[in-house]
């Protein structure tokens, strides 16, 4: 099966609640991958909340080209979050 993302939701400054086809969701934090000068705009959290879904390539996009595999966002560790540490 064909790793995608079917839906997203901006949860932070660098955030984002992702869900899988596999059946995984989770909130990830995208800092540790922001690097190189194509990133570098998602670092301002005006830019990053920009993100929308490419529901063709199954993945987020940003309007500068930016994007990143499901792949790699599955393999991020999921942030705790106050609800789910309640």
């Amino acid at each position: 099966m064909t790793l995608r993302i079917y839906e997203m939701h901006v949860c932070g400054p660098s955030s984002l609640r992702l869900a899988f086809n596999d059946g995984t969701i989770k909130q990830v934090d995208l800092r540790p991958l922001l690097d190189g000068p194509i990133f570098e705009p998602l670092r301002e959290p005006e830019y990053f909340a920009r993100v929308t879904l490419d529901s063709v390539c199954g993945t987020v996009v940003w309007p500068n080209g930016a994007d990143f595999a499901p792949e790699a966002l599955h393999e991020l560790s999921a942030e705790t979050t106050a609800e789910s540490a309640a």
